[in-house]
C-alpha cells in the first residue's frame, strides 16, 4: 500500500487529525455570539468573567484553527494526485480560510479586546452615585446624567463583533459545503 494513497492508513490518520482540528478549533468559537449575549445579560463582574473565559477558550482554539490547513494541505500532497490544488473546492477553501483569518484578526479579536477593556473600566467605576434611584422610584436620581460613554461604546462594538461573528459563521458553512460537494473534484473518493 502506498503511503500517499487516499485509501491508506496514513492518509486516514491525517484526515482524522484534520477533522479533529476543525471540530475543536471551529467548534470552540462557532457559538461565541451566545457567550456574548450571556455576558451582556449579566453585566458587571459576572459579564466580564464570561467574556474573559470565552476569549481565553477562543485563543486556545486558534491553535487548532491554524492546524486545519496544515493537515488539509498534507492531505492534498498525500492523495497521490487524486486531489489537486487546481480543483475548485481546494483553492476556494484556502481563499475562504484566509478571508476568515482576516476577519478574525482584523475585526473580531481586536473588538473583543476593546470590549473587555471597556468592561473593566465600567467595573472599576462601580455603580453610579444613587444608582438605586430617587426614593421609591426605582429609577435614576433626579438630575442624573445617563450612562457612562463606555456603555454606548460597548453597544457599538457589540454590533461590530456580532457582524464579524456572523461573517465567520457563514464562511464556516461555505467551507463545509465545499468539503461535502467538492466542486471541481474528480469524485473518485
Amino acid at each position: 500500500m502506498v503511503l500517499g494513497a487516499i485509501d491508506s492508513d496514513a492518509y486516514r490518520f491525517v484526515l482524522v487529525l484534520h477533522i479533529t482540528a476543525v471540530v475543536i478549533g471551529i467548534g470552540a468559537v462557532y457559538l461565541n455570539g451566545l457567550y456574548g449575549a450571556q455576558a451582556k445579560a449579566r453585566k458587571g463582574p459576572e459579564g466580564l468573567a464570561i467574556a474573559e473565559a470565552n476569549f481565553k477558550v477562543s485563543m486556545f482554539a486558534e491553535y487548532f484553527i491554524y492546524a486545519i490547513p496544515v493537515f488539509g494541505i498534507a492531505l492534498v500532497f498525500m492523495s497521490d494526485h487524486v486531489i489537486k490544488f487546481s480543483q475548485t473546492w481546494i483553492w476556494l477553501s484556502i481563499v475562504l480560510y484566509i478571508v476568515a483569518l482576516g476577519v478574525s484578526h482584523g475585526m473580531v479579536i481586536p473588538t473583543a479586546k476593546k470590549m473587555q477593556a471597556l468592561m473593566k473600566e465600567l467595573n472599576a467605576m462601580g455603580p453610579p452615585p444613587g444608582a438605586g434611584g430617587g426614593p421609591g422610584t426605582g429609577g435614576p436620581p433626579p438630575g442624573a446624567g445617563g450612562p457612562p460613554p463606555q456603555v454606548a461604546q460597548l453597544e457599538a462594538l457589540g454590533k461590530k463583533i456580532g457582524t464579524g461573528g456572523a461573517i465567520l459563521n457563514v464562511l464556516t458553512v461555505a467551507l463545509i459545503v465545499l468539503m461535502v460537494w467538492k466542486p471541481g473534484a474528480l469524485h473518485v473518493f
